[in-house]
């Protein structure tokens, strides 16, 4: 089985991406999403026990949270030892489980994989881009996004260009949305196609 991990800075399209993998029959773990159900779950006593006062109705406040670490390394800090660990475990769950239905590849949607070295837990990374005036033009179409928190987000992220040059593919999400859907067609044949006799 191919471990794909998929990545790409805010606002390259990464999560389009994902879901066409996913449309394509890919098993697909989101680790948003893995974060998501955690914030509703087993990370609510924990979070509430670190940061008082940012859970209400047994989950986790997300606007709050993200008040008390926005700009606060140490607090982004402790919380990521809190919610790292938890992740982790479903990611391997999800690998295992489908491993063990015969999947022949699957991609992890990890939009922190090279910041926190979860490339070294990959077969092969594909890295979703696209040029810098069109990640902001969609980034800044965000309701909640400001240029201040944008920047701060950016500034956490391994540039574009790294990760770019860190890939085993680049996925262009800059054209429409039906070349990116070629593009990962032919990256799933290329891992699925069964060995020549």
């Amino acid at each position: 089985m191919i471990v794909l991990g998929l990545t790409g800075s805010v606002g390259m399209g990464k999560s389009t991406a994902s879901k066409l993998f996913s449309d394509e029959g890919i098993p697909v773990y989101d680790a948003d999403a893995a974060v998501h159900a955690l914030y509703k779950g087993a990370a609510v006593p924990l979070i509430e026990a670190a940061f008082p006062g940012t859970t209400r109705d047994g989950e986790v406040d997300r606007a709050v949270l993200s008040r008390v670490v926005f700009g606060d390394p140490e607090s982004l800090k402790k919380l990521e030892e809190i919610v790292h660990p938890l992740v982790r475990e479903i990611e391997t769950s999800f690998v295992e489980a489908a491993r063990a239905a015969g999947a022949p590849l699957v991609v992890l949607d990890i939009p922190l994989l090279f910041e926190n070295g979860g490339e070294q837990r990959c077969d092969l990374v594909a890295v979703v881009s696209a040029p810098p005036e069109i990640q902001r033009e969609r980034v800044m179409r965000r309701g909640d996004m400001s240029e201040e928190k944008f920047e701060a987000i950016l500034a956490r992220q391994v540039p574009d260009a790294e990760k770019r040059a860190r890939a085993d593919i680049v996925i262009d999400t800059s054209g429409p949305i039906e070349d990116t859907r070629r593009m990962v067609k032919d990256i799933i044949a290329r891992f699925t196609a069964p060995p020549a006799a």
